[in-house]
């Protein structure tokens, strides 16, 4: 696998990251304290305003709605990244796009095995390691894309368990697939034909997920939930959460499909599947609550990153970013602000929300916090366990960093109300930056960047400094491409 010494140079840490080494006193279970479950759910190209505790108006998620209600939701919450694989390595390691192992969506392949994405390397240190450490069961059932079978980054040799779902994230492009993977073993499922089948995968990760939490519910568990829904393509079960949809009379036009599966009614399709993810999810807290570990509970919610822009999505319909700019892909707002919701009784005030400014990369020190164990020195995150629980002294960024060799080439920084952005940089030696008051323009419309040259040189500082070099995921003009790990065509 790729070595992190290869490329990731710890001296290139910054102040700020390296800070985050001192750890937030407030710690919510010690060695001889029940430690509290934990449930991690990830939509799969889920946007912003997609649910409707977040303004969705066409789209039922009640579930999701009751979580937030019982719950605090994050107003300012970011995924990792705009595309799956690298959002999901800095949720799992906490380290922001900069430092990350993987910064892109690139395939890997070992002789022999299957198809997967570049894989995390055999020492990575993962949330799921932490928690395992710390006495928790582990759980992982939906998309991994973090390292297919035969690799360093394999869920076995990352700290989990026991997995159910998909490897490759290609493959979870479909929901009626020939076979899914439990641990080392092929699940075969002759009856799906990619395309159409009868086993529909998500319902199969829903049911794992019940199973393992009631296997589980005499010890603390860790349950890491990413759900494929609703990443194209669009299929869902006919059932009676489409029938509702389709009865509403919105005007379709068929999706031909493509690379992806065909669909005749693309928009109510694409509502039934966030409906049946809901459903999934309110039959996880009847669960919690049956076994009477409600009160021992988190349980978390969020999206890899923002709606995708193609193959039957109709994003303008459901006005799934607005009034963000930007959608999958893109570093704009709309591509990586999500949804955060979490939900504790008797810790975290029900109805309550935080503006605070966090990102994926912060959840391993929170999750860490809330585990009672200490958090790993080299991470960019800080515990936002304080604006979760609304006590105690919440540290603040100064400033969150991203990038994204794919789509461009970009750069983007969220300093305060300012946001930087620029793309190119694999044609330009010193593309324009664009800044943005998200304060006062939270569409992104009005470039301010001529207006406030202290603040750009500033943003244009923090995207040199954070950059440190990747062979697999060059960014910037003329730096070096590694393709050895790169799949043979």
């Amino acid at each position: 696998g790729i070595k992190r010494r290869d490329f990731l140079k710890l001296s290139a840490l910054s102040a700020v990251s390296l800070a985050a080494g001192c750890r937030n006193s407030l710690r919510m279970a010690s060695d001889n304290e029940q430690k509290p479950n934990i449930i991690y759910i990830l939509a799969d190209d889920l946007g912003y305003r997609e649910v409707g505790c977040f303004g969705q108006k066409k789209i039922k998620t009640p579930n999701i709605d009751s979580l937030a209600a019982e719950g605090i939701k994050f107003t300012n919450h970011y995924s990792g990244n705009a595309v799956c694989a690298p959002s999901r390595c800095c949720l799992m390691t906490g380290l922001h796009p900069g430092h990350a192992y993987i910064r892109g969506n690139a395939d890997y392949q070992m002789p022999n095995c299957e198809r997967g994405q570049i894989p995390l390397p055999l020492d990575a240190i993962t949330i799921t390691k932490l928690a395992k450490k710390a006495g928790y069961v582990t759980g992982v059932m939906g998309k991994w894309g973090l390292g297919g079978q035969c690799t360093s980054g394999a869920p076995e040799n990352q700290g989990i368990d026991h997995f159910f779902g998909y490897l490759d994230q290609w493959e979870a492009h479909f929901y009626y697939p020939d076979h899914l993977w439990r641990n080392t073993e092929k699940v075969l499922y002759p009856e799906n034909k990619i395309r159409t089948g009868e086993t529909y995968s998500a319902d199969e990760i829903a049911k794992e997920a019940l199973t393992f939490i009631k296997q589980n519910k005499d010890r603390p568990f860790f349950l890491y939930l990413p759900f494929t829904i609703p990443h194209v393509s669009l299929q869902v079960p006919d059932d009676e959460i489409l029938q509702y949809y389709k009865s509403l009379g919105w005007d379709e036009t068929p999706y031909e499909g493509d690379h992806y599966t065909g669909n005749p009614t693309p928009r109510a399709t694409y509502a039934a599947m966030i409906t049946r993810m809901d459903k999934y999810i309110g039959q996880i807290m009847d669960l919690v609550k049956q076994l009477g570990l409600d009160e021992d509970t988190i349980i978390m919610f969020s999206s890899d990153n923002g709606t995708t822009y193609c193959c039957g999505v109709d994003y303008q319909f459901f006005e799934s970013v607005s009034p963000l700019k930007g959608l999958k892909g893109s570093l704009h707002e709309g591509g990586i602000r999500v949804p955060f919701i979490a939900r504790w009784p008797g810790k975290i005030k029900p109805g309550t929300t935080s503006d605070h400014i966090c990102a994926f990369w912060d959840m391993m020190p929170t999750l860490c916090d809330i585990m009672g164990i200490e958090t790993p020195q080299h991470t960019d995150g800080i515990s936002f366990l304080p604006a979760l629980l609304g006590k105690g002294y919440q540290k603040e960024h100064e400033y969150l960093y991203w990038e994204l060799p794919e789509y461009g080439a970009q750069q983007t920084v969220r300093m305060g109300r300012w946001k930087g952005y620029r793309t190119n940089l694999r044609k330009q030696a010193h593309p324009k930056l664009e800044l943005y008051d998200l304060d006062a323009d939270p569409g992104q419309e009005i470039d301010v960047a001529d207006k406030h040259p202290d603040i750009t040189k500033k943003i244009e500082e923090i995207m040199q400094e954070e950059h440190v070099y990747h062979p697999e995921f060059p960014l910037l003009l003329n730096e070096k491409l590694n393709s050895k790990f790169r799949t043979e065509k």
